[in-house]
C-alpha cells in the first residue's frame, strides 16, 4: 500500500497497474484515447498525460504509481496540451460528424467538447482513402481513424488473430490489413472486437436496417424475429434502463410494434443444440475418439479454427448453432401453406454477435442450398430502429414471446454467458433434477469469467473433462497446450468474446467492469426465475422431435460438411 497526492488529495493506492488507474480511483475522469484496462499499454494519444511536483510531464497511463508522487492533472498547460492533440486529431479526420454511424457516441467528439475544441487550426492534407465494406459484419473507414492502436492490441494481443496492423511511417501511417487487401481478404474471423474498442466511426457494423424495414413494408412477406439470450439484458444500456436488466418482455412489444409478426426466442433453438451436442459428447466418448469435442456455437471460433488448425476440424462439433438450428426449423415449420398464409417468409436474427452476420452465409449453415436466416440485426442495430421509430421503449409494457417457438429453459438461456453452454450440457447429462443437484453444477468451476476454466464431472461413473475457454488468445494457448499432450479434454467450450456473448462484437459499448457483471448476472437471475432448468425438459422442444423434426434431425440441426452450394 502506498500514497500520492493527486490535485492536493492525499490517495491510496494498492495494485492498480499505472498511476492513470489511482487517478481514476480518485474520482477524476481523466481524457483518454487510446487507453483500454484490457489492451497492452500503447501510451500514443498522450491525452492522459500528468504533470509532476517538479514540472515534469509523462503519460500516466505508462507509469507506475510510486509512493510519494506529488501529481497534477489539470493544470493550464496540461489543459492547453490536450486541446492542441485534439485539434491535431480532428485536423486529420474526417469531421461528417453529423452523418457519422459513431454520432453522439464518438468519444473523439465527446473530448473536443469537453476540452473546449471549437476551431481547428490546422489544415487536413491527410489523403483519402476508400471505406472497405467487403465484410459482411463490419465496415472500416481509414478516414475516421486516429490511429489510437486499440483495434491492433485487441486483434493481436486479445484474440490472436492479427488481420489489421499498423503500415507505412510517421504521417502516412495507416492501420490496414497486410499488402492493402480488403479486410475479408484476410483471416479476420468478424467477431467485431476492434469495433468495441474503437473510439470513433473508424470501424462500425455492416448494417442490414434498410433491408429489414423493407420487408416489414411488405404486405406479402411475414417477418419473424428470434432474439438471443445476451440481447436482452445489454439492449437497456440504451435507453438508460439500469444495467444488466432483462428487457425481453419490453423487446418483444417493441418488435410486434415495428411489424413483425412473430417473436420467438433463440433459447428455445440453444435447448436443441445442448441435446443434440450432449448426444455427440457420449457418442464421442463411447466410441474413444481422439481429443475433445469443441463446441460449435460461436462461429467467429469455428472460422478461426478452420482458419489456424484445419487439422482440429473433424473435433468440431457437428451440431450448428442455435440460430442456425432455430432458424432451419422456423424455416421448416412456414413451409405450412396454412401458416404462410401464401406469403413470403423473412427471418430475422437479434444477436450481441457481429460474426452470426457472416455464419447466416456460410453454405454448410443452409439447408438444401437455401439460407435459412434471412438477415441478422445486432443489439446496437435493434436500439437504432426503436429509436426511429420513436418507441419510448422506457417506458412500455412487456410482452410475452409467440408460440410454439417462445419457451425455452435456464439451460438455454445462460448460453449467452461463458461457461452457459457447458453448464447446460452438464444439465442434461445429469439425471434427475433436484436443486441439490443442479447447485453441485454450478459450483463445479463453470462459472466466472476467467479466461479458462477446468472442470471435472462424473457422469454414470465415467469421468468427464471439461474445459470453459473465452477470448480467442486464450483458446490458442490452450490448443497448444492441447495438441502438445500437456493436458487432455472431453469437452471443450470456446467463445471468440471475452465474457462470452454478453460482450459480443454488436452489443453497446461503453461496457466497464460493472456493467459486465451486471449482464451476467441478468442471465443467471433469469435462469433462477425460469421453471424449466433443463434442455430436455422443455416440452415444446420435445414436442418438435415427435412431429415437425422426425427424419429430419439432421438434416436440419446438423451442418452440411462437405456442402459447396450457395
Amino acid at each position: 500500500m502506498g500514497f500520492m497526492t493527486i490535485d492536493g488529495q492525499r490517495v491510496e493506492f494498492t495494485n492498480e497497474p499505472n498511476v492513470l488507474t489511482v487517478i481514476r480511483n480518485a474520482e477524476i475522469d481523466i481524457p483518454t484515447l487510446c487507453y483500454h484496462s484490457e489492451l497492452s499499454i500503447y501510451g500514443a494519444c498522450r491525452l492522459c498525460t500528468v504533470e509532476d511536483d517538479r514540472g515534469k510531464t509523462f503519460a500516466s497511463c505508462a507509469e507506475p504509481p510510486r509512493d510519494g508522487m506529488v501529481i497534477y492533472t489539470n493544470t493550464p498547460r496540461l489543459m492547453r496540451y490536450r486541446r492542441t492533440i485534439l485539434e491535431l486529431l480532428l485536423a486529420a479526420h474526417d469531421r461528417d460528424c453529423t452523418t457519422c454511424v459513431k454520432s453522439g457516441e464518438c468519444h473523439l467528439l465527446e473530448l473536443a467538447h469537453r476540452m473546449g475544441v471549437d476551431r481547428i487550426r490546422f489544415k487536413n492534407r491527410e489523403a483519402k482513402y476508400p471505406i472497405d465494406e467487403s465484410s459482411p459484419a463490419i465496415v472500416r473507414n481509414p478516414n475516421k481513424c486516429i490511429l489510437c492502436g486499440d483495434c491492433v492490441r485487441m486483434c493481436d494481443n486479445v484474440q490472436s488473430v492479427n488481420a489489421i496492423d499498423f503500415a507505412y511511417r510517421g504521417t502516412s501511417t495507416l492501420v490496414t490489413p497486410a499488402f492493402n487487401k480488403t479486410i475479408a481478404q484476410t483471416n479476420c474471423v468478424n467477431c467485431g472486437q476492434c469495433r468495441v474498442v474503437c473510439p470513433t466511426g473508424a470501424i462500425s457494423i455492416k448494417t442490414n436496417i434498410d433491408e429489414v424495414w423493407d420487408a416489414l413494408a411488405d404486405p406479402n412477406t411475414i417477418v419473424v424475429a428470434q432474439v438471443a439470450p445476451a440481447v436482452r439484458v445489454a439492449l437497456g444500456d440504451k435507453f438508460g434502463i439500469p444495467k444488466g436488466e432483462n428487457v425481453m418482455g419490453k423487446l418483444v412489444n417493441a418488435l410486434h410494434r415495428l411489424g413483425f409478426h412473430e417473436v420467438y426466442d433463440t433459447t428455445y433453438g440453444a435447448d436443441l443444440t445442448v441435446i443434440e451436442e450432449a448426444e455427440e459428447l457420449l457418442e464421442r466418448i463411447s466410441s474413444g475418439a481422439k481429443g475433445p469435442l469443441f463446441t460449435s456455437c460461436c462461429p467467429a471460433w469455428v472460422k478461426f479454427c478452420e482458419t489456424r488448425y484445419p487439422e482440429l476440424a473433424d473435433n468440431i462439433s457437428t451440431c450448428r448453432s442455435p440460430q442456425q438450428m432455430f432458424g432451419a426449423v422456423i424455416r421448416e415449420y412456414y413451409r405450412n401453406p396454412e401458416i404462410n398464409q401464401g406469403k413470403k417468409l423473412v427471418s430475422v436474427s437479434i444477436m450481441p454477435c457481429t460474426a452470426k452476420k457472416e455464419e447466416i452465409l456460410r453454405p454448410e449453415s443452409m439447408t438444401n442450398g437455401r439460407q435459412d436466416v434471412d438477415y441478422v440485426l445486432t443489439t446496437t442495430e435493434v436500439a437504432s430502429m426503436i429509436r426511429k421509430s420513436g418507441i419510448r421503449f422506457e417506458n412500455i409494457d412487456g410482452e410475452s414471446t409467440d408460440m410454439p417457438f417462445g419457451i425455452g429453459s435456464g439451460g438455454g438461456v445462460i448460453f449467452g454467458v461463458t461457461g452457459g453452454v457447458t453448464e447446460a450440457v452438464l444439465r442434461r447429462l445429469q439425471t434427475g433434477h433436484s436443486r441439490v443437484e443442479m447447485d453441485r453444477i454450478r459450483t463445479s468451476g463453470v462459472r466466472g469469467d476467467d479466461g479458462l476454466k477446468e472442470l471435472t464431472f462424473d457422469y454414470m461413473g465415467k469421468e468427464i473433462r471439461a474445459a470453459v475457454v473465452n477470448g480467442l488468445g486464450n483458446a490458442d494457448k490452450l490448443i497448444k497446450r492441447i495438441q502438445s499432450g500437456e493436458v487432455s479434454y472431453d469437452f471443450v467450450e470456446v467463445m471468440a468474446c471475452r465474457r462470452g456473448c454478453i460482450m459480443g462484437g454488436g452489443q453497446p459499448v461503453g461496457a466497464g467492469p460493472r456493467t459486465r457483471k451486471a449482464r451476467a448476472k441478468g442471465l443467471y437471475d433469469t435462469d433462477v426465475n425460469m421453471q424449466i432448468k433443463k434442455s430436455n425438459e422443455n416440452p415444446m422442444v420435445l414436442a418438435l422431435y415427435e412431429g415437425l423434426l422426425k427424419g429430419k434431425t439432421h438434416q436440419l440441426l446438423h451442418r452440411n460438411l462437405g456442402s459447396t452450394e450457395n
